[in-house]
Parts: C-alpha cells; sequence; structure tokens
C-alpha cells in the first residue's frame, strides 16, 4: 500500500519507520525548513530513528495525490492550516495519529479533517498508548483505529496490524478522541505531582481524572465507558508514569522552574477543554486547576490543596 506520512516529528517518524517495516511503500513528507527533516535528508536518521532507504524523503506535498492513505502525525493547533493545503485530493483515507482539540472552537481533530475535505476522502483516527523508544525495543503494545465508517476500520486494522502493534476496533469517535486528547492534561497534572514529590497522589488523580472526562463525553454524545478504554484510562501508564511521556516531563519541569523544549500537547488541549467544560456545562476540576496554574499563573500548592480538599461525595 502507498502512504504518505505528514509530519517528521518523533512520531510521525517512527510511524513511517513502522509501516515501512511491515510491508508498506512510504514516504515521509517534511517541510524544508524544518530541523528534523533537514537532518533526516542529511542522514536518514534523527538520533533515534533510522529510516531505511526505502522509504522516500520528501519536502513537496503533492506527494500526497500519488497515495492511498495519508497518515498526519502533526501539532493538533496546525491541523486546520495544513487541511487547506490538501484539501483538493480525492479518494483518500487520511488517518490522524494525533491527540488534541481545536482551540476556541472545541472541535475534534476528526471533525476538522472532514469538513476540509471533499466527501469522497474518509478520516480515521490512530490513538492509544505507546512511546517509540520502547517500541524500537521491540516492546509490544495496543492501539486503537476508528472511524464513522466500518470498512475504513477494519481495511487499516487489516493493514496495520503486526506483532508489534495490537489494533483494536473503536467504536466512539467522539469518546476516543476526547479522551486521547484529555489524557495529556492528565499527564500534566502527574508531572506536577511527581516535581512536588507528590507521586503517591496519583492514584486519586487517575480515579478522578478518568471520571471527571467520563462526564464530558457523555455531555458531548459519546459513550462516558470509552474514558475507560485504551484511549484514555489505558493510556495512564504510557502518559502519567513513562520517563518517555512530555506532558508527564513538561509537568514536572513546569513546577520545578525548569524550561522544557518539546511539544506538550496537552498545555493547548487544556485550554480547550476548560471551553468545553462551560459549554456542555460538565465539571472538569482536575483540567480546571492545570489551566489555573498554566495560564492565571495561580501558586500550584494553593490550587492543590483547594483540588484535594473538594467533596468527594460525588467524585467517585
Amino acid at each position: 500500500m502507498n502512504i504518505t506520512v505528514i509530519g517528521c516529528g518523533r512520531w510521525g517518524s517512527f510511524i513511517t519507520w513502522y509501516l515501512n517495516k511491515i510491508g508498506h511503500q512510504v514516504t515521509l513528507y517534511g517541510r524544508s525548513s524544518s530541523k528534523h527533516m533537514q537532518e533526516f535528508f542529511r542522514t536518514r536518521s534523527n538520533g533515534l530513528i533510522t529510516l531505511e532507504e526505502t522509504v522516500t524523503l520528501t519536502s513537496d506535498l503533492t506527494a500526497v495525490n500519488n497515495s492511498d492513505i495519508i497518515v498526519i502525525s502533526v501539532n493538533s493547533q496546525g491541523l486546520k492550516p495544513l487541511m487547506e493545503e490538501i484539501k483538493e485530493v480525492r479518494n483518500k483515507t487520511v488517518v490522524l495519529c494525533m491527540k488534541g482539540i481545536e482551540i476556541g472552537t472545541g472541535k475534534r481533530l476528526s471533525e476538522i479533517a472532514g469538513e476540509a475535505m471533499d466527501t469522497s476522502n474518509k478520516v480515521a483516527v490512530w490513538l492509544g498508548p505507546g512511546h517509540v523508544q520502547e517500541y524500537l525495543s521491540n516492546i509490544p503494545n495496543c492501539m486503537v483505529i476508528d472511524s464513522e465508517e466500518d470498512e475504513v476500520k477494519e481495511r487499516l486494522v487489516r493493514e496495520f496490524s503486526s506483532d508489534l502493534i495490537r489494533f483494536y476496533y473503536g467504536c466512539d469517535l467522539i469518546g476516543n478522541e476526547v479522551g486521547a486528547a484529555a489524557k495529556n492534561v492528565i499527564g500534566i497534572a502527574a508531572g506536577m505531582l511527581d516535581g512536588l514529590g507528590l507521586t503517591t497522589l496519583k492514584g486519586a488523580l487517575m480515579s478522578r481524572g478518568t471520571r471527571e472526562i467520563a462526564r464530558l463525553i457523555k455531555a458531548m454524545g459519546g459513550n462516558e465507558l470509552s474514558a475507560y478504554g485504551l484511549c484514555h484510562l489505558g493510556d495512564y501508564q504510557a502518559t502519567v508514569f513513562s520517563e518517555f511521556s512530555h506532558n508527564r516531563k513538561f509537568g514536572e519541569c513546569f513546577v520545578k522552574g525548569e524550561s522544557y523544549g518539546d511539544l506538550a500537547e496537552g498545555y493547548y488541549t487544556v485550554r480547550a477543554l476548560t471551553e468545553l467544560s462551560e459549554s456542555y456545562q460538565a465539571e472538569l476540576p482536575i483540567c480546571q486547576a492545570v489551566f489555573e496554574i498554566l495560564y492565571e499563573n495561580k501558586d500550584i500548592k494553593t490550587i492543590l490543596e483547594q483540588l484535594f480538599a473538594r467533596n468527594l461525595k460525588n467524585e467517585f
């Protein structure tokens, strides 16, 4: 199968490596100004992943025209302008390998992609736990493919599955997308607890976090049980505990007053979630606490005291 991957960051380059490894013809696209792409052109490596010569490298976005499948792994807030650049494509399957919610509109990423393209195209999402470093060490994991169309899910699960990644069929696009995006916010909160030496509170964080995201999913018309699946609770191990989690590390660095240069999607997602909380009248105390710390510069210890002093009668 001919596949173009858009996005040459850590996850996009891994997807390229993985899809090539399981036998697909893969092209990796990155902008010519990207330092990551420049390094791939020079060495075919980013220091973590080395791409085989069978992978085509390009900075020409028209490569998508020759593909059956377009896999996208970019900053979630940059999806809309990217979709404008490829909106003329026809009869493609677009797979979004990213987690986020658009600030200002509250739209899920599949909505953004679907609205931008011709109806001859199909949209799916690739979500769930896993870190590049673990996959490269041949440690297997399970992930989810979801779409509004069963035929698309069946095709992608069949084509993308291997001994390294077992894919499950998603059955709740709203719940899986919202849950996947929201787990990054819980990851930031977990990192803050780590940074304060309060790792023991992660049990309460996980149970309460899952419950509040379940409330939001239900309010948005999804299945609240999706919060307990692979895309949210099932991704906590990789996000809340792992040394490789960008969001957890960002939260830890933030409370320690240290800079963190890598992308932490939860920083943007928490702003979108607080907007959705207001729109759907769904109480999200952990997300609200993270938002107040990151965006309103409120004292983290005061916010945590207030959060864990809440009346928990209806929380669990």
